[in-house]
């Protein structure tokens, strides 16, 4: 081993990043004085300063050009310069002249899919909401918006309107994670709540606490339709994050469960994401799959660490579930006409269909979808390690 091998084994064991400089700093130089010294003898007196000044500058550019394809850019934004490039945006509305004071600038937001038949539950939402500071956003789904012009908050929240859309279509075009970016916690919830109970400040100030990066607020049991154990609200604790169950064959829930529906798991009614969960959630979310069945089976994935821990329901702060279904409006009469046996005569007749039964019909179908697109890509992607399994 030559004498300038072990002068660079010896730096980098006692000090690696200035040996990794040394060495590669050190014959570039040499290097340099040596063209320099070699292309004096050919180069006159007056064009030696010139020469090499131009191979300094094109060390140096080349090093620049080099750093800069390193720089992280948004797709697209590669032709402008890094500091007037914004990559996130929000949903505070702005007056036409002036600047709002930054003490104004909320903190959290509250979505929340609508229809006008739930106007006295929403009401009661929206004031609790903006009262404590939130920015609002309603989704109409029934397209109606002129009609909530009666209520004193009218001109304070965000409308976006789109006929029979669920809150999960509207979430997956209208709340992408740059534009959601500097509310701490996102609330996406079903129209059909009572937050009587509920105050939204204190409930941030737990889930914080808490550390609960996905949560739910839980149900009022002597009041709510309640579908799932572990959304009932526990008198004796402030957040709950298991649910125990008598079950044959292992599927009960005890202390050693470690997978929903058991632990790491909410109801999709009134789920509460931090910042780092919905950024996750979001890309989750099916642009095609608009009731979003068999997301919650998922939601630990993006509990941004153990799930067992980070998902819970706080039962110190709670709602009422009154389960009153309207998505998909009133019943449709739909009419087919079809051919008689005896010649051309046609008969026609028509037959009632259920919205809310289609509805259900179609969830199931979306669950089934997303779980063979889930299992497609966990086989798929081979880079991909679950940390469940």
């Amino acid at each position: 081993m030559d004498m300038k091998s072990i002068d660079c084994i010896h730096l980098g064991t006692e000090r690696k990043s200035w040996s990794s400089c040394l060495c590669s700093i050190i014959p570039a130089t040499a290097l340099l004085c040596i063209i320099y010294f070699i292309g004096s003898s050919y180069v006159a007196p007056e064009n030696k300063e010139k020469a090499f000044t131009w191979g300094v500058a094109d060390i140096w550019q080349s090093s620049k050009v080099e750093n800069c394809k390193n720089q992280c850019r948004p797709p697209g934004s590669e032709q402008l310069p890094e500091g007037i490039i914004t990559n996130t945006s929000n949903l505070q509305m702005r007056s036409l002249w002036g600047f709002p004071k930054k003490d104004k600038t909320s903190t959290s937001l509250f979505a929340v899919a609508v229809g006008i038949k739930q106007k006295d539950l929403v009401h009661k939402m929206v004031k609790k909401f903006l009262s404590s500071g939130f920015v609002v956003m309603l989704f109409h789904y029934d397209g109606i918006v002129d009609e909530w012009k009666d209520f004193e908050w009218i001109d304070q929240v965000i409308h976006v309107s789109a006929h029979n859309q669920t809150k999960w279509w509207f979430a997956k075009r209208f709340l992408h994670p740059d534009i959601v970016s500097e509310y701490s916690y996102i609330f996406l919830w079903d129209e059909d709540l009572g937050v009587e109970d509920f105050h939204p400040k204190k409930y941030v100030s737990i889930v914080e606490r808490e550390g609960l990066e996905i949560s739910q607020p839980a149900l009022d049991p002597a009041k709510s339709e309640v579908h799932h154990q572990i959304t009932a609200r526990g008198r004796k604790s402030i957040v709950h994050r298991r649910t125990f169950k008598h079950g044959a064959n292992g599927k009960g829930c005890d202390d050693h469960s470690k997978a929903p529906p058991c632990t790491g798991w909410i109801e999709m009614m009134a789920p509460v994401f931090s910042r780092a969960a919905w950024r996750c959630v979001w890309y989750m979310i099916q642009n095609d799959l608009i009731h979003a069945w068999g997301l919650d089976m998922q939601l630990g994935y993006c509990a941004q660490g153990d799930r067992t821990k980070n998902i819970g329901v706080v039962d110190a702060e709670y709602i009422v579930h009154y389960n009153r279904p309207t998505l998909g409006g009133t019943a449709e009469k739909n009419h087919s006409t079809v051919e008689g046996r005896q010649g051309n005569k046609k008969s026609s007749h028509s037959h009632w269909k259920d919205p809310r039964v289609e509805v259900r019909r179609q969830s199931y179908i979306e669950l089934d979808i997303f779980r063979k697109r889930w299992e497609k890509a966990v086989k798929k992607d081979k880079c991909w390690v679950d940390p469940y399994q």
